[in-house]
């Protein structure tokens, strides 16, 4: 095995895909209703071939792919992040304050009670919050400290082990209590709770045999019979279910479809909407026929849609559409609401933030006279506006080289804070003015995704010769210490969820689920929900705590420096 030891260390970015290919193979095993995911998965096969054989990545590297990480995070996060600054959605921010607190002070417990070091505690805290991050910016600030490199360069590979036995534990922790423990002792029936709130927010039954909530659109041409004298109006009336009718023509030429036009034997009538409902056309309508001339351009299309019309303040779903008449949103079709890549559901009662993605179907000409009404419409060829986005990772570097010195231990931000703060900011500026800062919801998922595992890579290989020595030196006192990490502070939040806040039960595991930045964990809690109704609270704490937490690395790295 000599050869492959050399090739490795010779050539580390071979190592590096190595990892990368071994460890997202790694994440995507399922054990029961568990997988570790991508990046913890190249973690774990990156400290054991850092074990294997003497492989480093080179620093810079590391904290490009870092910057670029948390850059996208905070871009992706901050127009959540700042329309969640308000009476309604800040009694939510009470989740991220008793994650902070609990796991700060879990993490002074076990460093007077185990004695652990500067890089161990700092890793145990990221991996039972479950925030990557959290390795990123506590490393960056271990790198400041007043000590022998050889000694920060332990102290950072500490964090690295520490962290992947901490989020193991707390990964099967969160995921387990959220969606199973939690709902017994509550002692509700969660899927019978989703469907009840699912229903006061407007909607009809989520049952796994009832059709969905909105069927495949699509569109029908039919000769008028049976509807000969009727007006529009009352056809699509009677049709129902939001069928509308587009377009008639009468002789090879359009007439319009007002509500107030008289069909005549033998006209054409172009409908869109639902398929169930447009399928009643043959007995309404008449017989379907080809399309002609004049419904050509009558192809659905799709629109993703970002809110921010002129003067839009939170609200409904219902107080949105209630803002637009009827006669300006005629078939136009709302199919998908996303915060932060997750889906909402589409009721009247769900709350609507600016910032928020919307997707509408419907012909060409009605989408292009309908979204200006709503906001930005995404211009689907632009993946990524580099000068902006590069601007943006810029200016995260600078703020991030600003140092407050605080006794011995420089309070810094860091390359992780900077970029972060940067990145918030960009993503707000970007939800106000959506034609500049374009960055593809996929494209962001990608440089996310690998800027994340490549660093995580670069700390699990230099983690590698240290890991063995951590784990002898604390034994099980950090897989418990990783366990109630993420139990207790999940536990107090159960109880003032449900019993002081009253929240109902979707809700309330949603944002336990959030606080921990879980996506793991509001999964399991969507299936044994049957509907989307937990992200409602989970987007809302997730937003906040996934500002909050990166920013307690140089915290948790002064305050065990300082216990120790």
């Amino acid at each position: 095995m000599d050869w492959a030891k050399n090739i490795i260390q010779s050539t580390p970015e071979i190592a590096l895909f190595l990892c990368l290919a071994l460890g997202f193979a790694l994440g995507s095993v399922k054990v029961w209703k568990l997988s570790l995911g991508g990046v913890a998965g190249t973690l774990i096969v990156a400290i054991v071939v850092g074990m294997f054989a003497d492989v480093q990545l080179d620093d810079q590297v590391k904290n490009i792919a870092f910057a670029l990480f948390i850059f996208t995070l905070g871009y992706l996060s901050g127009p959540s992040f700042f329309a969640s600054l308000n009476r309604a959605s800040l009694k939510y921010g009470v989740f991220t304050l008793i994650e902070i607190v609990m796991v700060l002070g879990i993490t002074a417990l076990a460093v007077l009670i185990m004695g652990l070091d500067v890089g161990t505690a700092a890793g145990l805290m990221a991996g039972g919050a479950t925030e990557s991050a959290v390795v990123g910016t506590a490393t960056d600030s271990i790198a400041k400290l007043p000590l022998p490199a050889d000694q920060i360069a332990t102290l950072q590979a500490n964090v690295g082990t520490a962290y992947s036995i901490s989020y193991i534990c707390g990964l099967i922790t969160i995921v387990l209590m959220s969606s199973q423990v939690f709902p017994l002792i509550m002692r509700i029936d969660l899927r019978a709770e989703a469907e009840k709130l699912w229903r006061k927010l407007g909607g009809g039954t989520t049952d796994d045999n009832a059709s969905p909530a909105l069927p495949g659109l699509v569109g029908r041409a039919h000769q008028v019979v049976a509807a000969d004298g009727k007006t529009v109006d009352q056809l699509e009336t009677a049709l129902g279910r939001g069928a509308t009718v587009e377009r008639v023509l009468r002789g090879g030429d359009t007439v319009g479809g007002t509500g107030d036009t008289r069909l005549l034997l033998g006209d054409i009538v172009m409908l869109v909407g639902p398929r169930e409902a447009v399928l009643a056309g043959d007995k309404l309508i008449g017989p379907e026929v080809a399309p002609t001339r004049g419904t050509a351009d009558l192809d659905l299309d799709v629109a993703d849609v970002i809110v921010n019309t002129k003067g839009f303040r939170n609200g409904t779903l219902g107080e949105l559409r209630a803002q637009i008449p009827p006669q300006q949103r005629h078939g136009v079709f709302l199919s998908a609401i996303t915060r932060m890549d997750h889906e909402l559901p589409v009721q009247n009662g769900t709350e609507i933030h600016k910032g928020d993605t919307v997707r509408f179907t419907g012909t060409k000409a009605d989408l292009a006279a309908f979204t200006p009404k709503v906001g930005f419409r995404i211009d689907p060829g632009v993946k990524f506006d580099f000068v902006f986005i590069s601007i943006g990772v810029v200016l995260g570097f600078l703020i991030g080289k600003l140092v407050l010195q605080l006794g011995d231990v420089p309070l810094s931000l860091g390359t992780g804070g900077g970029c972060l703060l940067s990145g918030l900011a960009f993503g707000w500026f970007r939800a106000r003015d959506p034609k500049v800062g374009q960055y593809h919801p996929a494209a962001a998922e990608v440089i996310k995704t690998l800027g994340l595992a490549t660093f995580i890579c670069a700390v699990g290989l230099s983690s590698g010769p240290q890991a063995v020595e951590l784990v002898e030196e604390f034994g099980f006192g950090l897989p418990v210490a990783g366990i109630l990490m993420t139990l207790l502070p999940a536990t107090v939040s159960l109880f003032v969820a449900w019993k002081l806040m009253k929240l109902p039960a979707p809700l309330t595991l949603g944002a336990i689920t959030g606080q921990q930045c879980s996506t793991p964990g509001i999964t399991a809690v969507q299936q044994a929900a049957g509907n989307s109704t937990p992200t409602m609270a989970y987007t809302i704490v997730y937003a906040l705590s996934n500002v909050a937490l990166p920013l307690m690395g140089p915290v948790v790295v002064a305050m065990a420096r300082a216990l120790g």
